[in-house]
């Protein structure tokens, strides 16, 4: 059974800083892209990162490139999300995601999902 644990959100002052991780287990996803998508109250979800199989290559939402950045452990199957100089609006549940490619932004496109982690900003 594919699991994949998210761990790292809280609250945060504007400007700060969080680590989001997220685990995968059940399988190797060595061959598969991870990402990240949020969810604010009232609104869709919205892709925010992706990367490659290889962690080489990644993709990233307008709103939060220069800010986020992310990586992955391929030995770990753990993918990582490193968030900079958040601000209110980053406030959402953040799911972990694996998918087919890295290219992909619509969530219909991953057909793996974590459970979520709350980020809360505070001005």
């Amino acid at each position: 059974q594919v699991q994949l644990v998210e761990s790292g959100g809280g609250l945060v002052q504007a400007g700060g800083s969080l680590r989001l991780s997220c685990e995968a287990s059940g399988r190797t996803f060595t061959n598969y892209a991870m990402g990240w998508f949020r969810q604010a109250p009232g609104l869709e979800r919205e892709f925010v990162a992706s990367v490659n199989w290889s962690g080489n290559l990644k993709n990233y939402a307008d709103p939060v490139k220069g800010r986020f950045t992310i990586s992955r452990d391929i030995a770990k199957n753990t993918q990582y999300l490193q968030m900079n100089d958040l601000k209110p609006e980053d406030t959402a549940v953040y799911y972990c995601v694996v998918g087919h490619t890295y290219v992909r932004t619509q969530p219909t496109e991953y057909p793996y999902w974590g459970q979520g982690t709350q980020v809360t900003v505070s001005s």
